[in-house]
């Protein structure tokens, strides 16, 4: 299958990252959103994490990670790993087990991946490369079980590595952002319910209240059906390396769903950046350090999270620079962008 979340079993079932114009609805009942929850995936993470090193232009802003991995890797066998990330950019469902559970170790997760049958693995590296044909570093595996079996194995032992080099290490930034992203969820869940739980999520995902239940539509995905939750709940998976929602694609799994997590654009960030010590004595430092921020477009919430302050806050001073021709604001689907003016880039000096 094509996909980015297995099943966990083996099955290669799971959650799609191929082009489509479907749709997959889930019918979800009052038990169903009681027991909507959320788990980490390392080993999802770190799978993903290989389409940014293949194509960094579907990410922008894990440009500064992607420059540190490839300085790193060193004689690791780079072009096997990419190898596994076709042409459409999909890769193998067999890779991405779906976790078991709420925070399952990276070795937790790779041991379901080992004990992938030598047929699925065939199976979903061929799905996931079609129309084209395999590329040369996975011939092995369409030759019988034996070579699908060495190459699983293989494969196994250089994700390990390639976490403990690209991923690993950034893995306490990566679990916050998604942790926050977690609380954030579970809060809008509590004060509004799914509708306002998946308000924000992403432009592909709709709820719909159905009477008694409710429908969470994803739209744009490779097939389309309809399947009740029949009791079985909710997963959400937040990712960083998400560019979209991927729920299964197989409707007999349970319902889930792995979707981008927000704050990703403050990930690779240390801190702040000074203000133009010229605007300090004029605007006050925390509208000099907007100002200084805002040479790409953002969000209230991520200019919070880059200085560390309230949302509110930001938005104060924002009606303020607003108001003095500083800065702009366009909407970008949900979110309102705020950027620089030509007026404050000329006080700013074109500062980043």
């Amino acid at each position: 299958m094509i996909t980015t979340f297995g099943t966990g079993t083996g099955t290669g079932t799971g959650m799609s990252v191929g082009m489509g114009m479907g749709t997959i609805s889930f019918q979800l009942g009052v038990e169903d959103l009681a027991d909507t929850r959320f788990a980490f995936s390392p080993l999802g993470e770190t799978v993903l994490s290989l389409r940014v090193l293949r194509d960094p232009g579907i990410a922008a802003l894990h440009l500064p990670w992607r420059r540190s991995v490839l300085a790193r890797l060193g004689a690791l066998d780079s072009g096997l790993l990419l190898s596994l990330v076709a042409n459409r950019l999909t890769l193998p469902d067999f890779l991405t087990p779906r976790p078991a559970s709420f925070e399952p170790a990276f070795e937790e997760e790779l041991a379901a991946v080992r004990r992938t049958p030598p047929a699925v693995v065939r199976r979903d590296l061929l799905a996931a490369h079609a129309p084209d044909p395999l590329p040369s570093p996975l011939h092995a595996a369409a030759t019988d079980d034996a070579g699908a079996a060495d190459l699983r194995d293989t494969l196994c032992e250089l994700l390990h590595r390639y976490w403990q080099i690209a991923v690993a290490p950034s893995w306490p930034q990566i679990r916050r952002v998604v942790e926050a992203d977690m609380t954030y969820r579970a809060r809008r869940l509590a004060r509004g319910g799914a509708r306002l739980l998946f308000a924000d999520m992403h432009p592909r995902i709709r709820w719909e209240d159905a009477g008694s239940r409710g429908v969470l539509h994803i739209h744009r995905t490779v097939l389309g059906y309809e399947a009740q939750a029949a009791g079985r709940g909710l997963l959400l998976v937040p990712s960083v390396f998400a560019h979209k929602p991927a729920p299964p694609v197989d409707p007999q799994e349970p319902p889930g769903l792995m979707y981008p997590s927000r704050g990703v654009a403050t990930l690779w960030e240390s801190a702040p950046p000074p203000a133009a010590p010229d605007l300090v004595p004029l605007l006050g430092a925390p509208r000099a350090r907007l100002l200084t921020l805002l040479a790409e477009p953002l969000a209230t919430v991520d200019l919070a999270r880059r200085l560390h302050v309230t949302p509110s806050a930001v938005s104060q001073h924002l009606r303020v620079l607003h108001a003095a021709a500083l800065v702009t604001r366009t909407r970008e689907g949900r979110r309102v962008l705020y950027t620089r003016t030509p007026l404050a880039d000329a006080l700013t000096g074109g500062r980043a």
